[in-house]
């Protein structure tokens, strides 16, 4: 093969196709795969003509199509999955939900973390329960203020969080009702859950 020209190598003539030089260079090296000089020679063959394409391309006499360019070295790239986001969502939906950075999340995780962890592992009493609140409701209205300080939403929504809380922390002790709780362990259930909601939306209600 060494005498041919690099059309005659890859078996195409000179008036080939990108894509026919392509198909007829992966036929030949699959064909002799087994034979690494032949391999060598059949991948040169196709480098010559793709470089000497790029040189008339240059010179304005051919035009050669991007994605034909160096074909064998360009690497196939996974398709990446479609990201979440709420650009596709409805306006309304996009005027509520936010995407907090890892510090804008940091913030309200301790805090709400702390009270929680205050009011179910330590033999709170009705008034530790109400002050722990008390600063659960100042802290959520504080952040939600603070993202686009519009002090009334975030009032209404703190609301709304409360009454959502204490009823999923009715609904669990109801749940465990049967375990004969104590008043105050069903206190501190109904706590956790509106910290819990607390959290939820002082890090991605806005």
């Amino acid at each position: 093969m060494s005498e041919q020209t690099p059309y005659e190598k890859l078996g195409v003539n000179e008036t080939a196709s990108f894509e026919e030089i392509q198909a007829a260079k992966n036929r030949l090296t699959e064909e002799y795969s087994n034979d690494v000089k032949t391999v060598e020679d059949i991948e040169a063959a196709y480098d010559s003509i793709i470089m000497e394409r790029l040189k008339l391309r240059q010179e304005g006499r051919i035009k050669v199509p991007d994605r034909i360019r160096f074909a064998e070295r360009q690497r196939e790239i996974p398709p990446t999955p479609p990201s979440l986001s709420l650009d596709n969502s409805p306006p309304w939906l996009q005027q509520f939900i936010d995407t907090p950075s890892s510090n804008d999340i940091l913030w309200p995780t301790g805090i709400f973390l702390v009270l929680a962890l205050i009011a179910g592992f330590t033999n709170a009493d009705s008034s530790l329960i109400s002050l722990l609140l008390a600063l659960g409701v100042f802290a959520n209205i504080y952040f939600l203020n603070r993202k686009e300080n519009k002090f009334g939403r975030a009032l209404l929504i703190t609301l709304g969080g409360l009454f959502l809380g204490i009823g999923l922390g009715w609904g669990i002790s109801q749940l465990l009702q049967g375990a004969n709780l104590p008043g105050e362990i069903s206190q501190s259930i109904i706590g956790i859950a509106i910290f819990f909601i607390f959290w939820l939306s002082s890090s991605f209600l806005r």
